[in-house]
């Protein structure tokens, strides 16, 4: 015989079973698996203990947090006869008696699903219409699940009312809409409404946590925050994402991890944006364009890194609002943010955002996107890095700021300051007289280093200050200044100096004249003293 032929002596070969993706697979079959909509369960189990149970429902919500599964689930409720046959609705159904598995399987004949987007017409509803009068043939309830229902026409709706207002006692209508807005407000004031909330992103992780468990993968937390967040709220999204990843991890058992899910999506490196970030705020032109660049060339795209940016200025207002951190962020995210909140005003922040998501809309229609993303960040470090209109006008006002004379000669390029103690005088030099007070009173020195310099603080700072002082230094150097807070235990120009004071203080009290005469008049107190040192300066 042909090796092309089956012997008839071999048994049949069973049929591989057909791959069921994730998002069907762990659809939830009871209440208690359906993630982030307690409120909703919590009423709906209300109604049915108390027999209050509405003759039509409408669950709206964004696509992916569970509307027609909830259908489902309260088909199964109102029709649930119990393990021995004898039950009542339940807010908690068996899953095992023939109406539970039915529902379930999609095949129980007075559970009838329609797809509005299909079936928008009036001839439609009315087929639904004519075989609601008569009783359902084996379940408790006849149960009209109608998806997408803001696609019926308005001949549909209006054939609808009636019915939706006096409908058969056997009979429950359960719609489910995206967009409730195109709902007719006749057709919600006959129904009782459920929002679904979007699902909150730690609980979303935590449900995939159970998923890959269940599925035998290894999957790293910080990789299904980041499919968590990428969902938008959505169980469904999230779960094909997932999905994704497990299939873009291959064979070879490595499992899901971080790194790779934010090439599968095409995210930026969160601590390459934070490193872009803090090179924005610094003013570091061509470090901003190199790491730009460095983030392009690794596959991202340059709207992705402006969303995150944008993400990451949104991140830091809120934290200088001081709200809960999100679900996913790592310590060292929060730390940046922290930092940044510190030194960031208000005004500071809005302009940030304002001027990225310009940016933004401009690389989404740019011809050259890479190109157009870094003319952006540009237009960040220069206009951030200019006062405010209020600012402005104070200097203007207290003669800082004022136009060159016609012809004039432009001046010598000023000095640079190469300590805090220079940086005070060339701030007090130029009437900076409140920056340079904080200066000597506040900042603890770590390194010049030409323009970058970094230093500590003796107490909170004011949040404009290191905008404001790296205006001053920008107008009066002519130079871009970066100026970075750091922890210190220097002393400051002030506690320098009174630690100075202190020690000659002791040693004019420990001379042999000022002894000799502390000893002869035991009242007498040093008020001040001249050293040779004094007066020679």
């Amino acid at each position: 015989m042909s090796d092309s032929f089956l012997s008839l002596d071999e048994p049949p070969q069973p049929k591989a079973e057909a791959y069921r993706v994730l998002a069907r697979k762990y659809r939830p079959q009871t209440f208690s698996e359906l993630i982030g909509q307690d409120a909703m369960v919590t009423t709906l189990g209300n109604a049915i203990r108390r027999d209050r149970l509405a003759h039509a429902f409408l669950l709206t919500g964004v696509r992916g947090v569970g509307k027609t599964s909830t259908a489902r689930l309260i088909a199964k409720a109102l029709n649930c006869v119990g393990p021995d046959g004898h039950g009542g609705p339940t807010i908690d159904p068996c899953g095992v008696c023939e109406p539970c598995r039915a529902i379930a399987e999609g095949r129980h004949i007075d559970v009838i699903e329609m797809d509005a987007a299909s079936h928008t017409g009036i001839d439609d509803i009315r087929e639904i219409i004519e075989a609601s009068r008569y009783s359902a043939v084996s379940a408790r309830y006849k149960i009209y699940i109608i998806d997408e229902v803001h696609m019926l026409s308005k001949a549909a709706f209006n054939g609808l009312l009636k019915t939706l207002e006096e409908p058969p006692a056997h009979v429950k209508f359960l719609f489910a809409t995206t967009e409730v807005n195109k709902v007719p407000v006749t057709v919600l004031s006959r129904c009782q409404r459920f929002d679904l909330r979007r699902i909150p992103a730690e609980l979303l992780a935590a449900h995939f946590a159970r998923v890959s468990e269940a599925e035998g993968v290894e999957a790293e937390p910080e990789a299904l925050a980041l499919i968590a967040r990428a969902a938008e709220g959505s169980a469904r999204d999230g779960l094909s994402i997932l999905d994704q990843a497990i299939a873009h991890a291959g064979i070879e058992g490595e499992g899901v991890r971080a790194e790779a899910v934010r090439a599968m999506l095409g995210l930026s490196d969160r601590g390459a944006i934070r490193d872009l970030f803090g090179l924005l705020l610094a003013g570091d032109a061509l470090g901003a364009l190199a790491s730009l660049r460095g983030q392009y060339d690794l596959g991202v795209d340059p709207q992705a890194v402006l969303r995150t940016l944008l993400e990451t200025v949104h991140g830091v207002t809120l934290v200088k609002l001081g709200s809960v951190p999100t679900a996913g962020q790592s310590a060292e995210e929060l730390g940046a943010l922290e930092r940044w909140a510190s030194g960031l005003s208000f005004p500071a922040l809005h302009r940030l955002w304002q001027l990225v998501l310009r940016g933004h809309d401009e690389v989404a229609k740019a011809a050259l996107p890479i190109e157009a993303c870094e003319m952006a960040l540009l237009r960040v470090i220069h206009a951030s890095q200019l006062p405010d209109p209020g600012e402005l006008a104070r200097q203007i006002a207290s003669g800082a700021v004022a136009p060159a004379a016609p012809g004039a000669a432009q001046p010598a390029a000023p000095a640079m300051p190469g300590s805090m103690a220079e940086l005070a005088a060339h701030l007090e030099a130029n009437r900076r007289l409140q920056l340079a007070q904080q200066v000597r009173d506040y900042l603890r020195p770590v390194r010049f280093d030409g323009a970058d310099v970094h230093f500590g603080a003796a107490r909170s700072l004011p949040h404009d200050f290191l905008r404001d002082l790296a205006a001053a230094l920008r107008d009066t150097t002519g130079v871009n200044w970066r100026l970075q807070l750091v922890e210190s235990d220097a002393p400051t120009l002030r506690e320098e100096q009174a630690a100075n004071e202190a020690a000659e203080r002791a040693a004019v009290l420990q001379s042999p004249l000022v002894a000799a005469a502390l000893v002869s008049f035991p009242e007498a107190e040093l008020i001040g003293w001249t050293t040779r040192r004094s007066m020679q300066a």
